[in-house]
Order: structure tokens, then sequence, then C-alpha cells
């Protein structure tokens, strides 16, 4: 009996061993390095780079570029996952149950939903470059051409530094509903449709209908949207590097962190301070995740 449980412990070991080798070497490796690569004053191409200890993290604090990423990452960290998240259920909620038809959607709900995956199909450089050019501040742009027709100045979309933030967080909104209108669009459908029935026939509006039943239904689902849409927002880099001139806007009115880590490792070749931000960012996203799901925790519901 022994030998026949070392047997499969060996026999499930030797199929584990290969993966986790490659995860060690290619994953935790590379966060060990980066975080030995932050405490010196590496730039690339010496050997023996010099250990400076904390150097670069005291620098990174006196830096405003890095308050300002910092600053347009946690306006992200917030505006992105709830304005998508909105969106996303407001449109999953009339496609399989709010619509005129009762309890199965609006008419064309299948075609919607292609409609509105669409973006997720296209590369976010090349969503980057359309957009580019769907804000393009003379008459060939397609939202500053109509204004301009109708003898209303032209707006900087991505030129003023007041509305180039926005600019992007419509983008990435826009980029990123499409995902999620499929997902809770899935979770809706593991619903029972008696529930849905037995409050319309208990008088439940539409309203009752989302606050009482879907939205609670769906929590598991949203908490897992929120999370993921949160890394996003922190993680942000092609959109705002292809997207917006000086890859960061106007006076860095777009700059984000993986942007300024991109910026001092390959432009200024700053690798050991371009390491300490990049911890940071690190630091930022972990704990994110964690306080998320600790905050968003609650009971399931079983149906």
């Amino acid at each position: 009996m022994l030998f026949n449980r070392y047997r499969r412990g060996l026999f499930i070991t030797s199929f584990l061993a290969a993966p986790v080798i490659l995860y060690l070497v290619y994953v935790i490796s590379p966060y060990a390095q980066a975080f030995y690569i932050a405490t010196t004053d590496w730039r690339g191409v010496t050997a023996t780079p010099a250990f400076i200890g904390l150097d670069n993290f005291v620098r990174l604090f006196g830096d405003d570029i890095f308050w300002k990423a910092v600053t347009h990452n946690a306006a992200l960290l917030v505006l992105l996952p709830l304005i998508t998240i909105v969106i996303a259920l407001f449109f999953a909620f009339l496609l399989n149950v709010g619509g005129a038809q009762g309890l199965t959607g609006i008419r064309g709900s299948k075609f919607y939903r292609v409609v509105f995956f669409f973006p997720q199909v296209l590369a976010v450089a090349v969503v980057a470059v359309l957009f580019q050019q769907v804000f393009r501040p003379d008459g060939s742009g397609m939202l500053n051409g109509p204004l301009m027709a109708l003898g209303v100045r032209p707006i900087g979309f991505l030129s003023d530094p007041d509305v180039a933030f926005w600019s992007v967080l419509g983008v990435m909104v826009w980029q990123a509903v499409g995902f999620y209108v499929v997902l809770f669009s899935a979770g809706l459908a593991s619903i029972p449709r008696d529930m849905f029935e037995a409050a319309q026939i208990d008088g439940a509006g539409r309203l009752s209908l989302f606050f009482r039943i879907t939205l609670p239904l769906l929590w598991d689902t949203v908490q897992v949207a929120w999370v993921y849409l949160g890394i996003l927002a922190l993680d942000v880099f092609a959109i705002v590097w292809v997207m917006t001139d000086q890859h960061g806007g106007p006076d860095w009115s777009t700059t984000v962190m993986a942007a300024e880590i991109y910026r001092n490792a390959f432009q200024y070749f700053r690798f050991g301070y371009a390491s300490a931000l990049g911890v940071m960012m690190f630091f930022f996203i972990v704990g994110f995740a964690v306080l998320s799901l600790r905050l968003s925790r609650r009971e399931r519901i079983e149906y």
C-alpha cells in the first residue's frame, strides 16, 4: 500500500516537475532579479552594477512624473472598472432579460453580442492607431470633422491636457465593454429562468429584476471582472504609448507607471530606476487584488 502511494506520488511529481521548473525560471526568477536590480544603478551595459540600496526608491518618491503616473493609474483603477461594469451589466441585462418581449432579451440580441465583442478581436495597437485618426484635431477627424462643419471649434482630444486622459479612458472602456457583456451574458444564462418568471408574476419590474435577482446572483462574476479590470488599469501601456503624443500626452497628462518603466529602461537606459518602478507597480497590483477580494467578499448565493 505504501509502495503504491509512493509510485503514485512519483508519477504525479514527474508530470509537475517540468512546468514548475519553467515557472520558476521564466516567472519567479525575473521577479527576483527585478527586486535586486532595483537596488543598483545598472544602466544595462555594465556586467557588475553598483549596489546603491534604496536610493532609487528615495528618488522615486521625489519624482513629479512618477506621482502623475500614479495619479492616472489610480483614477483608471476607480473609473475603468466602474464605468465598464455598469455599461456591460446594462447591455447584458437588456440582451438576456430586460427586453420588451419579456425574459428573452431584445430582438437581435445575438447580433448585438457579436457587435459588442468585435473590439476584442482588434489588437491594442490597432485600436490606438484607429482612435488617433478618430481624434484628429483637423477636418479629417471623425469627431472634429462634423464639429468644424457646424462651425464649432475643434477639440484637442489628444493634445489638450484637460481632455487627453478622458479620451484614453473612453477608448479603454470602448474596447473592454464587449468582453464583459459576453461574460455577464454567460452568467445570466446560468440563472434559472424560473426565478425571473416567479419575480415577474409577483409584479417585479425591470429594476427589481436587476437589483434583486440579476446583480446578487452575478456578484461573483462582477467581483472577478472588477479585479481583472483593476489589473488592466494598473498595467495599461500600449494604448497610452501608441495613441498619445510624447508617449504620455501633453504635460504628461496621460502617462502611467508602465509607460514610465519603459521610458526609463529603453530610452534613458536607467534599468535600476525602471526596476524600482516595476517593484512599486508589483506591490500596487498585488495589494489591489487582495483588497478587492476581501472587501467584495460576501455569502455565496446558491440556486
